[in-house]
């Protein structure tokens, strides 16, 4: 259960950037390793999994209750060292109590945590910064300081002055442009889309060696106290499993359009006796065989617009299998995918309407869904956490639930829904409500092709 949490003053100060290097340097030292994101972000451990094939999962205390927390770092912490890498700054979340933070994370799962701060021409104010962050909360978890941006040169004053303060330094990493990694409006780009990734990654590994205190974090990492596991997620599981000799099959879109999806949905199907099988819109031209129902996730299906539009015998057979009520979950770009077009490029045609670019994200953060009428994953009434995160938007969004914002309370009416079909722009994390994965998992049983 060795263990740290790298965060940040702020978005945008280097904890991606850092955290790569340090996955790199410790797995270059043979440490079987495990990654984490704190958060609903699924894009940063889609890379983490790809570049170092490392498990790895999400710890979101806004799906997760604490105890909920500490059970999923357990079940798939690394056997000699886990990072987790928060998001936003270290105290940002919902609203003005900062709800659901990454500092909740490591709070939770009594995590060190180590602040990355880009100090690019600062001094004293490093320690200033690195000061309040330890003192904002009785029990902050800050335990130390990676400096970002800096010069060699610049090092040791820092670290004698964050240090006369009794913080920590840990080290720090210099700017080098050239192993810097792309983004886009979602976040990283694919680690499929960087001709050079190795040389990039192999670049911050050896600026981690370099400059980075790796044997001080490693020691940090081991201070992290025994988490005790509790039998509530065991016995979740176990009262939602359904006896059945019939192996049902989930196929899963997965590809360079659709490659959102939160393993922990992955896991939990598997979990209720599910064999999960992936397919490429992009390439196949044919479903799986033998399926029973069908995940559609999220991704980026508006960069690749015309290729899925050109593979009209897999969209002719989705249309088809899904008009005959084959269990379905479509969410995001997945939804996109369903509409009649994207950007006036014809698409799979089961829902009326066109989706389009919008110039800044639609309706983004967390949320609250709740049926209003029955459908393949609940009942009227029924309730589950969510997120969205999306610049496009649908005329037919949907009115089967209404939504709810964390962060204002603002509603409005999202998703369709049906006996056989869950479709909208929110992401969903099954386990915040598992019931909706053994509904999903009992229809898809139930359907008889």
């Amino acid at each position: 259960m060795n263990r740290i949490l790298i965060s940040g003053t702020n978005s945008n100060c280097g904890k991606t950037t850092i955290t790569m290097a340090l996955l790199a340097a410790f797995q270059n030292r043979g440490l079987e390793i495990a990654s984490f994101k704190s958060g609903p972000d699924y894009i940063d451990p889609m890379f983490h999994r790809k570049v170092f094939n490392v498990e790895t999962h999400n710890l979101d205390p806004y799906f997760s209750t604490e105890q909920m927390l500490c059970d999923q770092f357990i079940r798939n912490c690394g056997k000699d060292l886990s990072i987790i890498e928060g998001a936003m700054g270290y105290y940002d979340g919902i609203g003005v109590e900062g709800r659901a933070s990454a500092w909740e994370v490591a709070k939770s799962i009594k995590a060190p945590a180590v602040l990355i701060i880009d100090a690019k021409g600062m001094s004293n104010s490093a320690a200033a910064i690195i000061k309040g962050f330890k003192e904002f909360k009785e029990e902050s978890m800050v335990e130390g300081v990676i400096f970002n941006n800096i010069s060699p040169m610049l090092y040791p004053l820092l670290r004698d002055i964050v240090e006369k303060e009794g913080i920590k330094a840990y080290g720090f990493l210099p700017r080098e442009d050239k192993y810097s990694i792309g983004s886009r409006n979602l976040g990283l780009i694919t680690a499929d889309e960087i001709e050079d990734i190795k040389e990039k990654i192999n670049g911050l590994r050896e600026l981690a060696e370099k400059y980075i205190d790796l044997d001080g974090l490693y020691e940090l990492a081991k201070s992290a106290p025994v988490l005790e596991a509790s039998e509530d997620y065991k016995e979740l599981i176990e009262n939602i499993k359904m006896d059945s000799d019939k192996k049902t099959r989930i196929a899963v879109s997965r590809d360079n359009a659709f490659c959102f999806m939160y393993k922990e949905n992955i896991e939990i199907l598997e979990d209720l006796g599910c064999e999960v099988v992936y397919f490429s819109p992009l390439e196949d031209e044919k479903l799986p065989m033998d399926i029973s129902g069908l995940y559609l996730c999220g991704g980026y299906p508006e960069l690749y617009t015309e290729e899925l539009s050109k593979n009209r015998k897999l969209c002719d057979e989705i249309k088809d299998v899904i008009g005959r009520g084959i269990p379905t979950i479509a969410e995001c770009g997945g939804f996109m995918y369903l509409h009649d077009s994207i950007e006036n490029v014809p698409m799979v045609g089961f829902i009326e309407g066109n989706c389009i670019k919008t110039d800044k994200l639609q309706r983004f953060g967390y949320i609250e869904i709740k049926a209003l009428q029955d459908n393949l994953l609940c009942n009227e009434g029924d309730s589950i956490r969510v997120h969205e995160f999306h610049y496009y938007d649908s005329e037919n969004c949907g009115e089967a639930f209404m939504a709810k914002k964390a962060s204002n309370g603002l509603e409005y009416l999202c998703c369709h829904g049906s006996d056989s079909l869950y479709a909208g722009f929110p992401h969903i994390y099954l386990p915040a409500n598992p019931d909706f994965a053994k509904s999903f998992v009992g229809n898809a049983r139930n359907w008889e092709g």
